[in-house]
């Protein structure tokens, strides 16, 4: 099974869709962009920031998943999403969601770890 990235998901603003969840979400853009990081991804609920020099060096800031029932803490993008799911099923681990082909691009399903915190594992499609 191949890793491609890793991102962290760090919750900001209510959740509740209101203009804190947009104001927390261009703070974290312009703070991190002073430490070098750009805008590549941005769904409105969701921003994605990267390293131009780095591209798989990445952050995301989170106000609610706008299908998911929880939000993830961390994303793990794979090769194959659903052979990662097979083995995760397999093993007995807890899915939380999906998997499910999202609007947005990507095949995903949330999983609880040994710690009990959400991985969002994806793969674009």
């Amino acid at each position: 099974m191949s890793v491609q990235r890793v991102v962290p998901n760090i919750p900001v603003g209510t959740g509740d869709g209101d203009g804190a969840d947009e104001s927390a979400l261009r703070e974290n853009t312009a703070f991190y962009g002073l430490l070098g990081f750009e805008e590549v991804m941005n769904h409105g609920w969701i921003v994605t920031l990267a390293s131009p020099d780095r591209p798989a060096a990445q952050i995301s800031f989170m106000t609610r998943d706008a299908a998911g029932p929880v939000n993830p803490e961390v994303s793990v993008e794979v090769a194959d999403v659903d052979a990662v799911h097979a083995a995760l099923v397999d093993a007995g681990a807890e899915i939380v969601y999906g998997p499910r082909d999202e609007e947005w691009g990507v095949r995903r399903f949330f999983v609880r770890d040994p710690n009990g915190k959400v991985v969002n594992v994806l793969t674009h499609r």
